[in-house]
């Protein structure tokens, strides 16, 4: 991919409920105006929890127009109506595939763009015309090996591609219902730790937690909502500030969203 000459920050976004994209909340809200606020991307390339694989390589989505994914149940019809018709990109996916090694990529054209990844992309982009590509999560790998990936993939970041994560830090809907509208000290903690260690580029800090440590096996339990954060924070460049937004947390769900890059293109988008 050609060169441009303003880098683009990555992003990981808290996503919470499908409900996000439909409703009037400053996270919605938020998106939009990143969307405004940040320059526009030649391409996108989306990590997002939904999309989880089990064979030991990277799954992209393939083909001219990835399908729209409603994977989730008991929400309104106007949920189910919307499409994200954004184009692929054979070109991002031979790219990644370069920066990965090709025998480490499978190009997947059963796969689309899931609630996590539209979710976020459509209050961003509405008009719906970024070439999109979807990375999945190999969940063969450890942690380390999710950064390691985001490091791999971090030259996209001044090739135009804008990177973004979706997912939440706190996510266990086991415990939602029972602690919403509250603020459990063990969220509280594990959010301002995975802040701390985010804003220091303590990696291990990131992947490595305790057995009896159960603010993060409350928070992360199954991880898929925690990894796309990962490949985030292993896009980091010299030079990156690593900002937050959206640091809300109701219960056994956290919304907190990072900026990794130019900390004062959040200006204007968060009050």
């Amino acid at each position: 991919m050609n060169n441009m000459t303003t880098r683009l920050p990555a992003l990981f976004l808290g996503h919470g409920s499908p409900m996000t994209v439909i409703t009037d909340n400053p996270y919605r809200a938020s998106f939009a105006a990143l969307g405004k606020a940040l320059p526009r991307p030649k391409a996108i390339l989306a990590i997002s929890a939904h999309w989880e694989t089990q064979d030991g390589r990277i799954h992209l989505t393939a083909g001219d127009a990835p399908r729209t994914i409603h994977d989730f149940g008991g929400f309104p019809q106007a949920l189910f109506d919307m499409q994200y018709p954004a184009p692929g990109s054979a070109e991002l996916v031979d790219r990644v595939a370069e920066l990965l090694g090709e025998d480490r990529v499978v190009r997947d054209e059963s796969w689309g763009f899931d609630h996590g990844a539209w979710g976020v992309l459509q209050p961003m982009y509405p008009a719906t015309d970024i070439p999109t590509v979807q990375l999945g999560l190999d969940r063969t790998l450890d942690a380390d090996a999710h950064i390691a990936i985001g490091e791999a993939l971090a030259p996209l970041r001044d090739e135009g591609v804008l990177i973004v994560g979706s997912g939440n830090v706190v996510h266990n809907l086991s415990l939602w219902r029972q602690s919403q509208g509250t603020q459990p000290d063990w969220a509280l903690d594990i959010g301002r730790r995975v802040v701390a260690a985010a804003k220091a580029g303590d990696h291990a800090a990131l992947t490595r937690f305790v057995p009896d440590d159960s603010a993060a096996a409350m928070a992360i339990n199954s991880a898929e909502h925690y990894l796309p954060l990962l490949y985030v924070i292993g896009a980091r460049l010299p030079g990156d500030e690593v900002a937050v937004f959206n640091d809300d947390v109701d219960g056994a769900l956290s919304m907190t969203s990072f900026l990794v890059g130019n900390a004062t293109l959040l200006e204007g988008v968060v009050q």
